[in-house]
Parts: structure tokens; C-alpha cells; sequence
């Protein structure tokens, strides 16, 4: 287990690094410059100090700065909003959209696993349906459709809900159900399927011989192991939800981290751009590894050995 999560954590500055090059290159050869759209720069010069300022003159020079801010926990000044610093849109809209994918990440799990596990008892009934409607729908339709036609429907013909604001738990419904489609259908078929598996095992057909509850048996002894494949996935749908929301808080016009993400794309802002990426990869890679290291303890016959060589 330690020679395990030492390799891990050995692994995780190496990843961030191939990460950082990566999004490096991939904004700097795309066309345009923040400063283009600056009508207060109208001068080459100008434009050229400001490029200096932000050692955005030149590749070498970026490359070589900025790594170096992030070490030290700075992001350096954000190119497309003067007055803020990177670090302070960070703290002013990281913890919206922590909030917005906990309670999106909590409505998946709850829902799917509950749906799922009344799908395979109730196999072939109502319950059943319901969960291949899910599955289906939230695959199969993107989570800005999802969105625009709850807010079409709650916020515009039935006003139920308010727009664009983000001040209680009320106003983050709509865009922590559009945000939770996906995972929900992901959870509810892999719930369902496993367990019917589960159902079908002999130590269930021994339980109920004992004289234990139907109800006992499912939630008490069946889900337990219905759950490994489900926690296998709440790893990568974790970090999907907690960093994939820049569609849905556009739409909802909430002021996180995804929205400031895609107006810094827009505006080719590198320092934010950076920033926002990195934060988000060092969030994927965390979660997985506890992931990794929750499947083992929750079944024990699994060693963390086994499950990194699968």
C-alpha cells in the first residue's frame, strides 16, 4: 500500500508537468492576442510593453515565468480583467462551482443508485423503464440542451425559478439536475447491472434461506457489492462534475470557475487559462487516486496492488 501511494504521488508532478506543456503550446499557437480586443491599446508599442509585462513577448520567456508563480501558489495577473489577479477569480468563483458539482455529484449518486437498485427487484416493471428513459436520455442529450430547456421551461414560461442568480441553495436546482443527467445514467445502468448480478449470487439464495428480509437482504448485503463498479465510476464523474460545468453555468449565467474558463478561451487570457486547467487536472488526478485507494478498502479481497495492474 505505501510503496503504492508513493509511486502515485511521484507520478502526480510529472502528469501536471506533461499537462502544463501541453495546454502551454496548445494556447499559444492559437491566433490572436488578449490585447487585440483592448481599445485603450491602439499603439504597437503599447501593445508590445503590455505583451512584456505579462512576458507574453515571447514563448521562451512565458514558458520559463510562469511555472515558476505557480510553484509559489501565484497565477499571475489575468490578462483579460486589469484589476483581478488570477488567484482572485479563483477564490471568488472556485467555490461556486465546488458547490454546483457537489450538490449535482449528490442528486446523481442518491437518484441513480436508488433507481437502479428498485430497476433489477423491480426487473421489467416501471422502475425498469424508467431507468433505460434516464439512460438514455441523459447520454444521449447534451447537458447544454438539458439546460437551455429547463431554463426555457421553470424560468421563462413558468417562472419558478430565477435567472442568472446564484444566491441559495434554491437557485442551484436547475443547473445541479442539468449537470447530473449524465452521471445519473452512467450510475443508474451500472447500478442496475450489477445488481441483478448481485441477486443472483449464492450467498443471496443463503441469507434468504436464514429467514433475513428481502429489504435486508438488498440493502443490507446485496448494494454493498452492486456498489464496487459504481465507486469505480464516481472517481472520473466526481472530477467530470465538479470541473465539466462551463456549459451549464453559462447557460444559468453562474459566476464560476467554468464560466470565467470560457470567456478566458474566448479572450485568449493564458494566465487564466492555465490556471483553470492545471487547478482542474491536479483535481482529476487526486480524486482518482482515492478512488484507487477506496476500492480496495471497501472490498477487501482487492488489493490496491491488483487494482492498479487491471
Amino acid at each position: 500500500m505505501r510503496r503504492y501511494l508513493a509511486f502515485r504521488i511521484l507520478q502526480l508532478p510529472l502528469i501536471l508537468a506533461a499537462i502544463y506543456l501541453l495546454t502551454f503550446f496548445l494556447t499559444w499557437v492559437v491566433p490572436g492576442s488578449p490585447f487585440d480586443k483592448d481599445d485603450k491599446v491602439s499603439d504597437k508599442l503599447a501593445m508590445k510593453l503590455m505583451a512584456q509585462r505579462f512576458h507574453a513577448d515571447q514563448w521562451q520567456s512565458f514558458l520559463a515565468y510562469y511555472p515558476l508563480r505557480i510553484v509559489r501558489g501565484d497565477f499571475g495577473q489575468s490578462m483579460q480583467y486589469s484589476d483581478w489577479s488570477v488567484t482572485d477569480i479563483v477564490k471568488s468563483a472556485l467555490p461556486i462551482s465546488m458547490a454546483l458539482g457537489l450538490f449535482a455529484l449528490s442528486i446523481a449518486t442518491v437518484a441513480g443508485v436508488g433507481i437502479g437498485v428498485l430497476a433489477a427487484v423491480k426487473r421489467g416493471g416501471i422502475w425498469d423503464f424508467l431507468s433505460l428513459t434516464i439512460a438514455l436520455v441523459g447520454i444521449s442529450v447534451p447537458s447544454f440542451v438539458v439546460a437551455s430547456a429547463l431554463l426555457l421551461f421553470f424560468c421563462v414560461r413558468h417562472p419558478w425559478f430565477a435567472i442568472s442568480r446564484c444566491e441559495s441553495i434554491a437557485d442551484l436546482i436547475l443547473p445541479g439536475i442539468a449537470l447530473a443527467l449524465l452521471p445519473m445514467a452512467y450510475i443508474t445502468r451500472l447500478t442496475r447491472v450489477a445488481m441483478l448480478d448481485v441477486l443472483s449470487s449464492d450467498f443471496v439464495r443463503t441469507a434468504r434461506a436464514k429467514g433475513l428480509s428481502r429489504a435486508a437482504v438488498i440493502w443490507k448485503h446485496c448494494l454493498k457489492h452492486a456498489l464496487l463498479p459504481v465507486f469505480t465510476y464516481l472517481g472520473p464523474a466526481a472530477a467530470a462534475t465538479l470541473t465539466g460545468s462551463f456549459v451549464v453555468e453559462t447557460v444559468f449565467n453562474i459566476p464560476g470557475l467554468g464560466q470565467h474558463f470560457v470567456n478566458s478561451v474566448r479572450n485568449k487570457d493564458q494566465t487564466l487559462i492555465l490556471a483553470v486547467v492545471m487547478i482542474y487536472s491536479t483535481l482529476l488526478l487526486v480524486l482518482n487516486l482515492l478512488v484507487d485507494i477506496g476500492y480496495s478498502l471497501l472490498d477487501p479481497r482487492i488489493s490496491v496492488q491488483e487494482k492498479a495492474a487491471s
